[in-house]
């Protein structure tokens, strides 16, 4: 038996632009929905967002359906915290706010099993099909097809940047310009000299080092994004479909032109417009 294989990694291994759509909203059946329509990845939110572990599990179930990979971005705490949506069998994890080269040895440490780091074993749940994988080859295909993603996201991790991305064990850093812009003291300056260098440098340093590089985009900056080294991007949110579809249904019924700054910052900090 083998392990379910990841779209993602395939695609990436093999030089090609991977689509990421993230969820909001917490309805397996959004999750379901976005994966018929095509999207190579799902991302889901245990930073933000308050659900149980059985909301993960549904949609996990809902992405696999489909043979779409689903992302989980954790909450920081402590290693059960990353390693419970691999065991559901998330395709992959998004670790936030990695702050320096200590805190990115203490992730891989946490989520890689032996020989690159000492996730804690079990192999009785989704992911090691209920113990049906051979042990050995559970640990080595955890490894190979599960993926671990660094968002870069402030200011403290740039100078150690190269030897992050020079570490074992982890799969792809992903700019994050929202908290980015903030951590530089400005919030919400999307042309920012500093946000639009930072942008550049991570995909740069993660090339440069083999690994695979994602940040936020949209069908917009999708050239420019893949032109600077970008081959996972997260193109849309539940949430901005919804609501963009939402408020032109009423702007039509009610006749009245809609404000250019109704658009959220989600759309506003993907666009080169």
């Amino acid at each position: 038996m083998q392990m379910r294989k990841s779209r993602v990694l395939r695609q990436l291994r093999a030089g090609k632009t991977t689509s990421c759509f993230k969820i909001n909203l917490s309805d397996a059946r959004v999750s379901e929905v976005a994966a018929i329509s095509g999207f190579d990845c799902i991302w889901i939110d245990q930073e933000h967002i308050g659900q149980d572990w059985s909301i993960v599990a549904a949609n996990i179930w809902a992405t696999k359906a489909h043979n779409t990979d689903i992302m989980v971005r954790v909450s920081r705490g402590g290693y059960s915290d990353y390693i419970k949506p691999l065991e559901l069998d998330a395709t992959g994890i998004m670790v936030p706010h990695i702050m320096g080269l200590e805190d990115a040895r203490k992730v891989i440490q946490m989520t890689r099993f032996h020989p690159i780091g000492r996730r804690p074993i079990d192999g009785g749940n989704t992911d090691g099909a209920y113990t049906s994988l051979d042990f050995n080859d559970y640990l080595k295909q955890a490894n190979e097809e599960r993926f671990i993603v660094l968002q870069i996201e402030d200011v403290e991790p740039l100078d150690e940047l190269e030897a992050i991305a020079a570490l074992e064990g982890f799969d792809m850093l992903f700019f994050g310009p929202g908290d980015f812009s903030q951590s530089i003291g400005a919030p919400g300056d999307w042309q920012n000299p500093k946000i639009i260098e930072t942008r550049k440098r991570v995909a740069e340093v993660a090339n440069k080092h083999g690994k695979f590089a994602g940040t936020v985009g949209s069908t917009d900056n999708l050239d420019e994004l893949t032109a600077m080294g970008y081959h996972f991007v997260s193109i849309g949110a539940d949430v901005v479909g919804l609501k963009n579809y939402c408020a032109g249904i009423v702007h039509a019924f009610n006749k009245t032109d809609k404000d250019a700054n109704q658009n959220s910052y989600l759309e506003n900090q993907t666009s080169n417009k």
